[in-house]
């Protein structure tokens, strides 16, 4: 019995309409949280906040880095050039999650449980960001039209 409906498995991408928009869906989830992020990068409370922690260079390196997760985020948003986004993001991810979520260095046990909530957080995005820089964006995006 042929179908035209198959699932995605060990990387193989397949036609499925409903797969694609699913994998479309998550691309969407996924790439929100680095764009807004990206934009309160060059907020003065945020670079004031990352001074405050010790980042070294804070008017500098904080807007950077929201160019970093805005320019990855969009990127695997529109699926252009995805995997290329998604090592942006661990690129991103890497140090913002060993010096801004370092609960192993606070003292105070509510903080060090919120910030090991948002290390775990960020270990889990970078865990997506990963999986993606593998798999590629989907069927419906800018990178799947390129090549067909």
């Amino acid at each position: 019995m042929a179908t035209s409906s198959t699932a995605v498995q060990y990387g193989v991408a397949t036609k499925s309409v409903a797969s694609g928009a699913v994998v479309l869906l998550g691309r969407i989830f996924f790439s929100l949280i680095f764009i807004t992020a990206g934009l309160n990068h060059f907020s003065p409370q945020t670079i004031a906040y990352a001074a405050s922690a010790g980042v070294p260079m804070a008017s500098i390196l904080v807007p950077f880095s929201g160019v970093m997760a805005f320019i990855g985020g969009l990127s695997i948003l529109l699926g252009y050039r995805g995997r290329i986004g998604a090592w942006v993001i661990v690129l991103f991810l890497i140090p913002i999650t060993l010096t801004m979520h370092n609960f192993w260095a606070v003292h105070d046990v509510a903080l060090a449980q919120d910030q090991m909530a948002h290390f775990f957080k960020n270990v889990s995005m970078l865990g997506g960001a990963l999986l993606i820089s593998q798999l590629g964006t989907g069927p419906y995006s800018l990178d799947a039209r390129r090549s067909s």
